[in-house]
């Protein structure tokens, strides 16, 4: 099947512009920018994340890190973990720089628990994901190496210990999510590979490729792809490798960085998304068993729209058009855009970049996490991607060039468009790193949502929320749930679980609402894969809604 036919397929079927299937909450014009303030040093968030050498001689050494928010001691609050690499000096290791652990305070301010939590990995890490693996109401951790990847169970009062057997790859992983991909009440285990290198290889490499007159690392592009992975769980957090009977087997052992999981067809079952470095990104359909077929191509969401790989980074995945489907959003290399698709349902899907204002705001940039949320409680889902070079000796090429470190993006969703607000959204949108993962959720309690960016061989950037309000807020705490629809009037607002995403980094898991124009909402609608649907009526703002089975 063409590309083009592909195209033409969706646009046949959809429509150019097509009726939203429900009206969305109805938003309040803004007047103003978004506003974000770096409060990473006050919030007592100042640990360095390593990756190798400063001069980057090695792909490895380019990936950076990823990190977690979630609540790993059950007070209500959002706690902080960071996944760190090594620190490398000429052909020898310096440092075998451990994970770090903070606990939230209740007030958006951390206390390092590293060593009481149990999480001090010291392995080279790369990315994180987090989620309740053996049932007992705990979350748990999993941690992507360069070398064996890593699972921690969780106690529920903020300490962990090491599982006796990790599921897993044993070389250089990078995304991963936990989700339940055959819909038997448990999670299991999605993990991307990237390339295939030993220690002994990074130790003694040297940059050779040609860029821009300069010699930099080497690769992706002449290297061996490691392949990805899919683990089921029997119900107790013991996983087995199911790669091949649910048709996940990755074919090209293409370059894997980002994944999510999440129902794109809205038929109650979790479909993966995979950004590839340099080749077409993969998309795995759920027929509903937890078998898969990879339909990529065929739904228009593995290549831009005239019809070329990208560089996939990082991936994020929420409505931003109020239609009630979830869109996709795909970070790419510097010189090139991120790229937007919109859903049409039944998995196909439209490269709306251009039309949306993604393309110029993101072109220059080198771009990796990423995450749709309402920042200013409007209704809509804004956008914000973390940016870095990879490559030290952008710092000599031209003036005009943005350089290894980059300020990010903050795009605000004005209804048809995007608008690249980043100029005008404060102190935090002028810091300067070389970013990688990006999570968010509710750091202070507030009501609004906050982002904390990991940088690499530097500190992270925590961005507390200084927006003007657009309208009041509500979450919904439904675990396991698969959407959460809430309506006001005669509109309506529909968050869909996301797992894994950004660039190896997952944010809160509660459904997060701006309310826009509506004192109240009156109808919370939560479903589960089995079909459960649990409604909550004429809901008071400002506050967490707890919905459960």
């Amino acid at each position: 099947m063409t590309r083009a036919w592909v195209v033409a397929l969706v646009l046949a079927s959809c429509g150019d512009e097509p009726a939203p299937v429900r009206a969305p909450i109805e938003p309040v014009a803004a007047s103003g920018a978004l506003r974000f303030v770096d409060v990473a040093a006050s919030a007592g968030v100042t640990a360095t994340t390593w990756c190798g050498r400063p001069e980057k001689p090695h792909l490895l050494e380019s990936g950076g890190t990823g990190l977690a928010l979630f609540d790993a001691d059950r007070d209500g609050d959002l706690d902080l973990y960071l996944v760190n690499g090594w620190r490398l000096a000429g052909d020898q290791v310096v440092e075998r720089s451990k994970n770090v652990f903070y606990s939230n305070r209740g007030d958006g301010t951390f206390e390092d628990a590293t060593e009481r939590s149990g999480l001090g990995d010291d392995g080279w890490g790369c990315g994180v994901e987090v989620g309740d693996v053996d049932g007992n109401g705990a979350l748990d951790v999993f941690v992507t190496h360069f070398g064996p990847d890593v699972l921690y169970l969780g106690r529920g009062d903020g300490t962990f210990e090491r599982a006796s057997v990790s599921p897993g790859l044993d070389g250089w992983s990078a995304g991963a999510a936990l989700f339940d991909g055959d819909r038997d009440g448990d999670l299991d285990l999605f993990v991307s590979g990237y390339i295939e290198a030993t220690l002994e290889e990074v130790l003694a490499a040297e940059p050779t490729l040609d860029w821009k007159d300069l010699k930099v690392m080497f690769g992706p592009f002449g290297m061996e792809g490691e392949r990805d992975a899919y683990f089921e769980n029997d119900g107790h957090g013991v996983f087995r490798d199911a790669t091949e009977e649910a048709g996940m087997v990755d074919v090209g052992l293409y370059y894997g960085f980002g994944v999510l999981a999440c129902d794109f067809d809205d038929d109650l079952d979790l479909d993966v998304y995979v950004a590839n470095d340099s080749n077409p990104n993969y998309f795995y359909r759920n027929d509903g068993t937890g078998k898969f077929k990879e339909i990529g191509l065929w739904s228009g969401a593995a290549l831009e729209s005239s019809g070329r790989a990208q560089a996939g980074m990082g991936v994020a995945a929420g409505d931003v058009d109020g239609d009630g489907r979830a869109d996709l959003l795909v970070t790419n290399f510097a010189d090139d855009f991120s790229t937007l698709y919109l859903n049409h349902g039944e998995c196909l899907f439209r490269d709306a970049t251009s039309p949306w204002g993604v393309r110029g705001p993101t072109y220059e940039f080198l771009s990796w996490g990423a995450v749709f949320e309402d920042f200013d409680l409007d209704g809509r889902r804004d956008l914000f991607i973390a940016n870095g070079h990879i490559y030290p000796q952008a710092d000599l090429v031209a003036a005009d060039s943005l350089g290894y470190a980059q300020t990010n993006l903050v795009l605000l969703n004005e209804g048809k468009r995007f608008r690249d607000v980043s100029d005008e959204a404060g102190p935090g949108l002028a810091v300067k790193a070389s970013s990688r993962g990006v999570a968010a959720g509710d750091l202070d309690g507030d009501g609004d949502v906050d982002l904390v960016i990991a940088n690499v061989d530097s500190a992270p950037t925590v961005l507390r929320n200084e927006s003007t309000r657009r309208g009041a807020w509500l979450v919904v705490d439904a675990p396991g749930a698969i959407r959460v629809e809430v309506r006001c009037g005669e509109q309506r607002a529909v968050r869909h679980q996301v797992y894994g995403g950004s660039f190896c980094s997952p944010s809160d898991r509660r459904f997060h609402f701006g309310l826009g124009g509506a004192a109240r909402a009156d109808e919370v609608v939560a479903v589960w894969p089995d079909g459960t649907r649990v409604e909550h009526k004429d809901v008071a703002p400002s506050r967490v809604l707890a919905l459960s089975r």
